[in-house]
């Protein structure tokens, strides 16, 4: 039988990974396909630098090479930004080659288009390794939406926010410790800001809302914040009250509309990614039927992007169309998760941190825990969440949302603990 002709388009970290990944596990592969799959061509930016591959790949700069190889089944797409991914896919697909893609950036941007030419063309897009690398996300929520409809997505979204909220936590260590060690043990970029400030996991959020509800919010009307502002003290005091700061990504579809959100927020023992530590990813999918199901990790490097795209390879040759199309869903502005969709008051649990905290007179607030540390003020109260939004206009004020305890309000809250007395002012 014919071999199964490849080419990868990019050969950094990723691209490299995907090639040992395809000779180390040659005859695996060739047991579950029936045929041996073959590299034909790599694209590269630096033609004259020397590469470490088999004599008879073609190794260019020009894509146009590539795209004329006779009978090209497979691209590997490891480029890193939106163009020139989106273009080079989008001429393979025309040409009748499936695609296996882990550029997020670009396929958060694109990745509807490329699914719908896709599926004009009759041929699939493998993109399991943009999202959580080596956790199998995609299949598994792939899998879910034969049945079940998918209400809502929360996930520990980046490898390396993980690793430095991890190791703040138990080793009393600052942001910047931690992260310097991040990028010693390569855990982290020399320039970080899209992990740390939640770029990274914001695009994986909108490829995974894409594929959960066929259609994602506007960019600019998802609360994105990083974790840069999290500091060892915070930490130290929310753990004792039994919380972790977890970096989430957070997706909610509700009554036809829709709320999202990467942030910081605290999980308690009972969340189910509370333990999920260092730089391991995890994704709670909640859903109509099966109720909610979870999948973890490793979230990135070599061989775990590598691993997912060369899974995606049995994907898109056993698969005959882009993708399924999910039902639209409205969008409104993502104030707070689910703060739009549930009619009536909602009550939530929030760590609020300040010098003073105020509250009019009307406001329900039950305290429940509170330290003090200088000039600084630490409560846990529960309240309305409309409550929780006027304090977050206060810039002198920081307020975290204890994530899951959202909920409609059955019974005013009548009773105002006493000590608040002595530690907000009112």
């Amino acid at each position: 039988m014919a071999p199964i002709k490849a080419a990868l388009l990019g050969f950094g970290t990723v691209g490299q990974g995907v090639y040992d990944a395809l000779k180390t596990h040659r005859e695996q592969l060739k047991t579950v396909l029936g045929e041996e799959v073959i590299i034909e061509a790599i694209l590269v930016k630096d033609g004259a630098k020397k590469r470490d591959v088999d004599e008879h790949i073609l190794v260019t700069t020009d894509f146009e090479e590539v795209l004329n190889i006779p009978d090209l089944q497979i691209v590997f797409e490891a480029i890193v930004g939106e163009e020139p991914g989106f273009t080079y896919l989008s001429k393979a697909i025309e040409k009748g080659c499936r695609v296996i893609t882990a550029n997020k950036v670009m396929f958060a941007k694109h990745g509807k288009t490329l699914l719908k030419k896709a599926e004009e063309a009759g041929v699939s897009v493998g993109y399991e390794a943009t999202t959580a690398g080596g956790t199998p996300i995609i299949r598994s929520i792939s899998q879910l939406l034969q049945v079940n409809d998918i209400l809502s997505v929360e996930a520990i979204l980046n490898g390396t926010s993980n690793y430095i909220l991890t190791n703040m936590r138990k080793k009393g260590l600052t942001f910047e410790e931690v992260l310097k060690k991040a990028q010693e043990l390569g855990y982290a970029e020399a320039d970080p800001v899209n992990d740390v400030e939640g770029f990274d996991a914001f695009y994986k959020l909108m490829i995974l809302s894409e594929l959960s509800f066929g259609s994602s919010p506007n960019w600019d009307e998802v609360e994105r914040k990083g974790i840069t502002e999290v500091s060892s003290e915070q930490i130290e005091v929310f753990s004792r009250w039994g919380y972790k700061v977890k970096h989430l990504a957070r997706i909610r579809s509700d009554r036809g509309t829709f709320t999202a959100s990467v942030k910081p927020v605290l999980v308690d023992a009972e969340h189910p990614l509370y333990g999920v530590e260092d730089v391991q990813n995890a994704i709670m999918v909640e859903t109509s039927l099966a109720g909610k199901v979870t999948v973890q990790g490793a979230g990135a490097g070599k061989l775990p992007t590598a691993s997912a795209m060369v899974e995606d390879l049995t994907y898109v040759l056993q698969s005959h169309s882009g993708g399924a199309v999910r039902k639209k869903q409205s969008v409104v502005k993502a104030d707070s998760l689910g703060s739009k969709s549930v009619a009536g008051s909602l009550v939530g649990v929030y760590a609020v941190i300040g010098s003073s905290v105020g509250f009019n007179g009307s406001d329900d607030i039950q305290l429940l825990k509170q330290d003090v540390r200088g000039d600084l003020v630490y409560l846990l109260i529960r309240c309305e969440e409309r409550t929780a939004e006027s304090l977050r206009t206060n810039a002198d004020l920081v307020v975290y949302e204890v994530a899951g305890k959202l909920k409609p309000a059955e019974v005013k809250v009548e009773e105002r603990d006493h000590v608040l007395q002595r530690v907000i002012n009112l």
